[in-house]
């Protein structure tokens, strides 16, 4: 994973039974965990598989915002 500033928003899911990370700026970029940790590691993950996809279909990929901008 590279070090991206995109924001990452985890919570609990009762639903998954898991916890969610979710990177609000780059639609539908969410990965799951047994912890918290786990969690945020995943979707580092899923951010570099997110761009990769975008940049292989020529789709433009948003710079970090860096805060919340989306509550």
């Amino acid at each position: 994973m590279k070090n991206y500033k995109y924001e990452v928003i985890i919570y609990w899911s009762d639903e998954d039974s898991a916890y969610i990370a979710e990177v609000p700026e780059l639609m539908g970029c969410q990965a799951d965990g047994e912890s918290y940790e786990e969690a945020l590691q995943n979707v580092g993950t899923i951010i570099d598989e997110w761009i990769e996809t975008a940049h292989s279909l020529d789709r433009p990929v948003p710079d970090p915002r860096g805060k919340l901008m989306y509550a």
